[in-house]
């Protein structure tokens, strides 16, 4: 394409409203763009263009049947079905693990007995592993989380029942 011709083109660009012009003439091609300009102190940073990966297929939410629906009522309670006792809970956002060691033995399985001040769990945030401990006595009547998964702030961990 004639250097003349891309002239006329960013003359053209700069006197209209135009953002973007794009111009081919047979296999040679052109494109020109206007940019803004911005306040003083600010930076503009152009990514390279990457592929765009294929969007995921979005998946069906299962279907509950009406009746099993209407039996569940809405507004349920997210810890209905669990055991009886007082529920303990997560204080922070971190990754569970039931044992201080891969091979030591869980710190309480169901059906242990708990005091005051036992340690249930431990859970890693930021590279600090926090002891959760029990705030009363009682038996553990489950353990809600799975070992070396991510928890959640206020997720229940363990339900106690009060001895």
């Amino acid at each position: 394409m004639d250097l003349r011709k891309i002239k006329k083109l960013i003359e053209l660009l700069e006197e209209s409203q135009l953002a973007e012009i794009e111009i081919h003439e047979g296999e040679e091609s052109v494109r020109l763009t206007r940019q803004h300009p911005q306040p003083a102190g600010t930076q503009t940073f152009a990514l390279p263009p990457q592929a765009s990966a294929p969007a995921a297929a979005p998946v069906a939410a299962p279907q509950q049947p009406a009746a099993a629906a209407s039996a569940a009522g809405e507004g349920d309670d997210p810890e209905e079905g669990l055991p009886e006792g007082e529920v303990v809970r997560s204080p922070m956002v971190g990754t569970f693990y039931a044992a201080s060691s891969p091979e030591a033995d869980p710190f309480v399985k169901v059906g242990s007995s708990v005091s005051s001040g036992d340690t249930l769990c431990l859970v890693e945030a930021m590279k600090m592993f926090n002891q959760i401990e029990a705030e009363f006595s009682g038996r553990v009547m489950a353990v809600l989380a799975e070992d070396g998964q991510p928890v959640e702030f206020d997720q229940p961990l363990f339900v106690i029942k009060k001895s």
